[in-house]
């Protein structure tokens, strides 16, 4: 016996680490987290409210404070191999949560790194925005890329299946993603027409000294009985200058049929073939971060984000572009706490009064909690 040390404590240790083995492979696994998002906002253009719709008679809201998300998310490892996760927004409920509030329901099963399927409602990839997490936003929100490339069927969330995941090519690092969704958004009862898209995303690690990724985005599929396609591509970085200056960059492009404006239109209002109906984007957005790590403030960041769209740019071009400067200060670790400043800019080629298609400024104070 060790000097000093009660009888019984080497035998209880060694119960005590064959507990902690068989407790480490006990299932359900369960993990709780979330995210709390609040804004005040104003209008800093005359008669243009804060959604960004112009009233000639100078009616609407011009300043608001909002609650954009209470995302709570669960996840549970019922199995080596196999999880179950949902995500639901609360925030949703203070609008008609029709088609809302729930975002992730699925389940995934990992063969190997090489190979996991998921099946349920989830973001297929189709862009860089879809690999970065719910809760993790470089600018103030989803590009307007990612939004509209969403109402398509090709992004945010949707019901299908997916097959993920990473390997590599001689030394460089490689990801895919191939998913079969219904395309016609979240939370729906059935398909809302027989066809299906399918989608794929290529990953190559260009450089791993400077995080340099380019992915590959292809899809087809079909709606109301029409071929609809969409391609992509897009491009990554990150450099470090030295221990605290950190530079993180996204450069993505996007074309695809704009199907939902084909069939908006009536009958006999729409003057070309659907293939014509073409919805094209682009955004840049660098994010230079700065690790302050004074007592609860950890970092600060300063981004920018560029944006171009036109949803129907080949039979009547519209383009929108938007500019979004934004300060932000990080307290606690990983974006535990977060407040941010910004203004998002928009200009349009031809401006029509009464509508959202108008010039705007609007000015942004934000509070995010990741928890």
């Amino acid at each position: 016996m060790v000097k000093g040390q009660e009888p019984g404590t080497v035998q209880e240790n060694k119960v005590d680490s064959v507990q902690q083995k068989k407790d480490d492979t006990t299932y359900p696994k369960l993990q709780v987290k979330g995210l709390f998002q609040a804004r005040y906002l104003v209008s800093a253009t005359k008669d243009v409210d804060v959604n960004g719709l112009h009233h000639s008679d100078g009616s609407g809201t011009d300043n608001n404070f909002m609650v954009k998300y209470m995302r709570v998310q669960m996840r549970a490892q019922i199995s080596k191999r196999t999880e179950v996760a949902v995500l639901a927004n609360l925030a949703d409920f203070k609008s008609d949560p029709k088609t809302k509030v729930l975002e992730n329901a699925y389940l995934k099963y990992t063969f190997s790194p090489k190979l996991a399927i998921t099946v349920g409602q989830f973001r297929p990839w189709f862009g860089i925005e879809e690999t970065y997490p719910i809760d993790i936003i470089k600018s103030l929100d989803w590009s307007n890329q990612y939004l509209e490339f969403g109402k398509l069927g090709w992004a945010s969330f949707q019901i299908g299946v997916a097959a993920t995941g990473e390997t590599t090519l001689g030394d460089m690092p490689f990801s895919y993603s191939l998913s079969v969704v219904n395309g016609n958004g979240k939370n729906q009862v059935v398909d809302n027409d027989n066809g299906k898209q399918y989608a794929t995303r290529l990953v190559f690690g260009l450089s791993k000294k400077y995080g340099v990724n380019l992915g590959l985005n292809g899809g087809v599929g079909d709606v109301m009985k029409k071929q609809v396609h969409a391609l992509g591509v897009d491009l990554t970085g990150n450099v470090s200058f030295g221990k605290r200056w950190n530079l993180d960059m996204q450069l993505e492009a996007k074309q695809a049929i704009n199907h939902n404006l084909y069939y908006s239109l009536e009958e006999s209002a729409r003057t070309s073939k659907l293939s014509d109906y073409l919805v094209r984007g682009i955004y840049f957005l660098p994010n230079l971060r700065y690790e302050v790590n004074y007592f609860n403030l950890s970092a600060f960041e300063l981004s920018c984000r560029y944006e171009y769209i036109d949803p129907n740019y080949k039979l009547n071009a519209n383009a929108r572009q938007t500019y979004t400067p934004m300060f932000g200060l990080e307290f606690l670790k990983n974006y535990g706490a977060r407040i941010q400043l910004g203004l998002q800019l928009d200009r349009y080629k031809k401006q029509t009064e009464n509508t959202s298609e108008f010039n705007k400024n609007l000015f942004i104070v934000q509070v995010q909690s990741r928890f």
